[in-house]
Formats: C-alpha cells, sequence, structure tokens
C-alpha cells in the first residue's frame, strides 16, 4: 500500500525558514509528479509548488523567490525549502504526487497535511 509521510511543519516567526519533506513508500513502480500543497482556514486548497520526474518546477505567484522545491527520484522524496515566510503561509501543507504501484495505473496520492503557522 503507498503512504506519503510528511515532516517538518510547526511555529516559525515571520521572516523565518522551515524545511517540509515527504517520502513515499510502498510498491511503486513510477512517480510522474510530485509537489505540495496548502489549505488555509477558510479557504481552498492551493497549490504551492510542483516538479516532474525531469525536475521541472512550478510555483505559486504568492511564494516564488522564498520557496523552492527540489525531489529525490532514487528515494521517492519531495521537499519544499520555505524562506522569508510571512503570515499568509499559514495553512496545513499537504505533499501529493501522481504514481503507478506494480496493481494500478497512475492516480493521486495525498499526505495527511503537516500545519505551518508563521507567528510572532
Amino acid at each position: 500500500q503507498v503512504q506519503l509521510v510528511e515532516s517538518g511543519g510547526g511555529l516559525v516567526q515571520p521572516g523565518g525558514s522551515l524545511r517540509l519533506s515527504c517520502a513515499a513508500s510502498g510498491s511503486i513502480f513510477s512517480i510522474t509528479d510530485m509537489g505540495w500543497h496548502r489549505q488555509a482556514p477558510g479557504k481552498q486548497r492551493e497549490l504551492v509548488a510542483s516538479i516532474n520526474r525531469v525536475g521541472k518546477t512550478n510555483y505559486v505567484d504568492s511564494v516564488k523567490g522564498r520557496f523552492t522545491i527540489s525531489r529525490d527520484n532514487a528515494k521517492n522524496t519531495v521537499d519544499l525549502q520555505m524562506n522569508s515566510l510571512k503570515p499568509e503561509d499559514t495553512a496545513v501543507y499537504y505533499c501529493h504526487a501522481n504514481l503507478r504501484d506494480r496493481s494500478t495505473w497512475y492516480q493521486d496520492y495525498w499526505g495527511q497535511g503537516t500545519p505551518v503557522t508563521v507567528s510572532s
């Protein structure tokens, strides 16, 4: 059974940094896109950043220049380095992967979410 497990969330002051990590495990055959989404209270979930298998990245405008997404294909992991954090970055962050395991075709998997709070 495929699982995505996130780590690295927490409380940080404005201007600070956090690094989120996500590891996909199970009988994984192949992963296409990986990424991070977030959902703030009372708001819809939004894509923060994504990265494909060859390293092409995509960011929402509000985090460009502050966040960096990276992945390790050999380890099936994806990280999000978040710098210059702002209060409006406060949300629950979810890891996402589009992958196939050894018995099914490609489908989306999600982590359980890790909270990030930016506050003084």
